[in-house]
């Protein structure tokens, strides 16, 4: 039962949309109806209003790692640690406030990393921040963090639970990500700071 409640508990935590929370405090429109669409960090970002898309990225981030950290208080098992962080995730993907559609998981899946391991977190974390600068593509540097993620993992730990995890997760991301894979192949892709059409 304690096992079953975390779950829940950690996947209603992701559901929580900090994109919609943060632009009503802003007083900004639907991240859904501009942009990519997607109601996240970088979407928000393209509003023009940096502290909107900065607490939606905070918040994201922060559900994830909140999860995990209560979870590992509670003296759970590393199962159902690592269960625990794929709901919260899952939560965010397919948000239940939002009728399942939610946003592409970055953000909270940094946040998951980082409580699970926080050199394996600053680890993903630097390869996503390296390849947005170089690039100034936010999709870019998430799809070669989530595809970098599972095999840094490894090689820190082997194969655990938490290995598995991240593996679900880089995939996770790297699916959610497949219209932006197709948008830059076609040169289509928007930048990072650019603004909403």
């Amino acid at each position: 039962m304690q096992t079953a409640l975390a779950i829940l508990a950690a996947y209603l935590l992701g559901s929580v949309p900090f994109a919609m929370i943060s632009s009503k405090v802003f007083g900004l429109a639907d991240p859904r109806t501009y942009g990519s669409g997607n109601p996240g960090a970088t979407n928000v970002l393209r509003s023009g209003n940096k502290k909107a898309a900065l607490m939606t990225l905070i918040g994201d981030a922060l559900k994830g790692a909140v999860a995990v950290i209560v979870a590992q208080q509670m003296g759970l098992s590393d199962t159902v640690i690592a269960l625990v962080a794929l709901a919260v995730f899952l939560g965010h993907l397919y948000p239940i406030f939002l009728k399942f559609k939610g946003g592409k998981g970055v953000a909270t899946a940094a946040g998951v990393l980082l409580a699970l391991d926080p050199v394996l977190g600053l680890a993903v974390a630097g390869t996503w921040l390296l390849v947005a600068y170089v690039s100034r593509y936010s999709s870019l540097a998430a799809l070669i963090a989530a595809a970098a993620a599972p095999v840094i993992a490894v090689l820190m730990h082997g194969a655990t639970n938490q290995t598995i995890v991240v593996g679900i997760l880089g995939m996770a991301l790297i699916g959610k990500h497949w219209q932006n894979i197709q948008r830059l192949m076609a040169g289509q892709e928007s930048k990072i700071g650019s603004k909403k059409k």
